[in-house]
């Protein structure tokens, strides 16, 4: 069983830091290359189809191998990996940003996609063994949501002026000397933790099985936009990628050192956190995508205003889970806080289902952006109840599941979401509406599918969730001061 000791040097809150800075850089990787894309493709001479690999040859390892990278911080050390994922993500960022051909940018991306996994994978399981008070966890949680909510829309922001001031190739290059200072405030601020050994889990079938089959789940989803729901590829690689995993279970189910013990999935919370935050996920990254395209093809944002006006929803996604998430949990317990932010969400959803074609940003879309600060209450929250009945020995492996969860929704949200609102345009204009009215309509029916996805993770949080109960063997934790 891995072992966590702190010495009185070795702040919890220093290494919550470090977490979250991880966190951070993994999400901003993810949304700053959306702003920079038309510059790359003029300068490395992307075709249209290809210039998607920027984005697919990142997300494509990191959401397949987060399971496996969660496993094996248990194996060999979370610490360990947390810094080797670290390491490769750095030296992989260095060299996407001196890339000078398209293929040397697609491999750069692909190891920033592994460097993202290993290192990620880890950072709640880390988390959840260094913050066992219940309050002290929740504010924990709290700060690092906080981190990842904002992750996307800061990058949008950076990304645009770091590619109109500078060039693109910073956008990567900038990751060199916040990555270094990550790794050095790691060495102090994290605790070293020995692994229970490869012996305790080294299931090289159940890794190949389950590796292969996220990678070609998620290379299916971000591929729909191009062939469709019920194209040949689509169908014939999903159906490929749905055995695959289903050996995967059949393995865990026999294997006398499983890669991922079945047992965690037993607990309702974990089980129905992981179905809400897919449900969540889905919508509310889609949401971000959705509004982007409609500001700027619709209202005519640059890209840059498009980060900017964005901006209310970070803030307020922010001094929600900062400032208010760990009080109410603390109080009225997870469930609740979950379905007061569900609530809120589904009002910004609904709400976008009604802006017209000449919006008004204070009237039409501010209000959205206030609502939602739904999501302050809600990732928080999910990812509490997700970690709830983590053992210690499991903490890496549930910290990789539940963002393996969070890596598909935000793919499946935005693959579906995408393509029923592109199929919407077609039929509008079809009709004889113009480019602007027919945009808007897509957007509509997105936004609208959205608010029941939304529906539906409400219902599962009241009729699945209870109030998580204390993790048996949860190691006790000297007092520390309760900010940050």
């Amino acid at each position: 069983m891995p072992s966590l000791s702190l010495s009185p040097l070795r702040s919890r809150w220093a290494a919550l830091g470090v977490l979250s800075a991880t966190m951070l850089m993994t999400i901003l990787d993810g949304s700053i290359v959306t702003v920079a894309a038309p510059a790359i493709q003029d300068d490395l001479g992307f075709s249209p189809a290809g210039l998607s690999w920027i984005m697919n040859a990142y997300l494509i390892p990191l959401g397949g191998l987060l399971l496996l990278a969660g496993r094996l911080g248990d194996l060999v050390g979370r610490r360990t990996l947390f810094l080797a994922g670290n390491a490769v993500f750095t030296a992989a960022s260095v060299l996407a940003g001196a890339a000078t051909t398209s293929g040397l940018l697609i491999a750069a991306r692909f190891l920033q996609g592994v460097g993202s996994a290993l290192s990620s994978a880890v950072v709640l399981g880390i988390l959840v063994t260094l913050f066992t008070d219940p309050r002290e966890r929740a504010k924990a949680i709290g700060v690092f949501s906080f981190t990842g909510a904002a992750g996307a829309s800061i990058g949008q922001v950076v990304g645009g002026v770091l590619t109109d001031v500078l060039s693109w190739h910073w956008i990567f290059l900038i990751n060199l000397p916040i990555g270094l200072a990550v790794m050095l405030l790691a060495l102090p601020a994290l605790p070293r933790d020995r692994g229970a050994g490869l012996a305790a889990g080294a299931d090289i079938a159940g890794a190949v099985l389950v590796t292969s089959g996220l990678m070609l789940g998620i290379y299916t989803v971000v591929k729909v936009e191009r062939f469709g729901w019920l194209s040949a590829h689509t169908l014939g690689l999903g159906a490929v990628a749905l055995a695959l995993l289903a050996g995967f279970v059949l393995r865990q189910s026999r294997a006398a050192t499983p890669l991922m013990p079945l047992r965690i999935l037993r607990s309702r919370n974990v089980s129905g956190a992981y179905v809400v935050q897919l449900l969540t996920l889905s919508a509310m990254f889609s949401f971000q995508v959705i509004v982007a395209l409609y500001m700027q093809q619709v209202l005519g944002y640059s890209a840059l205003g498009t980060g900017l006006a964005m901006l209310p929803a970070a803030v307020s996604i922010g001094a929600v889970s900062l400032l208010a998430s760990a009080r109410l949990s603390n109080r009225f317990g997870e469930r609740f806080v979950l379905v007061a932010g569900l609530v809120l969400l589904i009002g910004a959803m609904a709400w976008l289902t009604t802006v017209p074609v000449d919006a008004d940003y204070v009237t039409d879309l501010l209000p959205v952006f206030v609502l939602i600060a739904g999501g302050g209450l809600v990732l928080p929250s999910l990812t509490g109840l997700g970690m709830s009945s983590a053992r210690p020995e499991d903490a890496g492996l549930a910290s990789g599941l539940f963002n393996t969860v969070q890596q598909v929704g935000m793919a499946l949200g935005v693959a579906v979401m995408t393509t029923l609102a592109a199929s919407r345009v077609e039929s509008l204009r079809a009709d004889g509406r113009d480019t602007a009215a027919a945009l808007t309509g897509g957007y509509h029916l997105a936004f609208t599918v959205s608010a029941g996805l939304l529906v539906a993770a409400l219902a599962v949080s009241l009729l699945v969730l209870r109030r998580p109960a204390p993790v048996a063997g949860a190691a006790p934790v000297e007092s520390v001061p309760t900010t940050v």
